[in-house]
């Protein structure tokens, strides 16, 4: 009996996983998206820590699509066997 609940307690902390890295994904691929509809001479604030620091779009896409990979293995490594 104990080892059905910590196999499914196991299985629901796998997905909870899965559901905040697909959730963070989407908030990546948003940010990218909206960052490139910015005019390039525009400036933006990114949060680093618990503070903004002001930067050009083109940097904040770069550091959002590196975030946007990081997830994505992380994710990968997940969910291989």
């Amino acid at each position: 009996m104990a080892a059905s609940t910590s196999a499914s307690s196991t299985s629901n902390a796998a997905a909870d996983s899965t559901h905040h890295l697909m959730k963070q994904m989407r908030s990546h691929e948003i940010a990218i998206v909206e960052l490139n509809n910015l005019s390039s001479s525009r400036a933006v604030y990114q949060k680093n820590g618990n503070i903004f620091f002001r930067t050009t779009a083109q940097k904040a896409t770069a550091f959002e699509q590196r975030q946007l990979d990081a997830t994505k293995a992380k994710l990968r490594q997940l969910n291989s066997p």
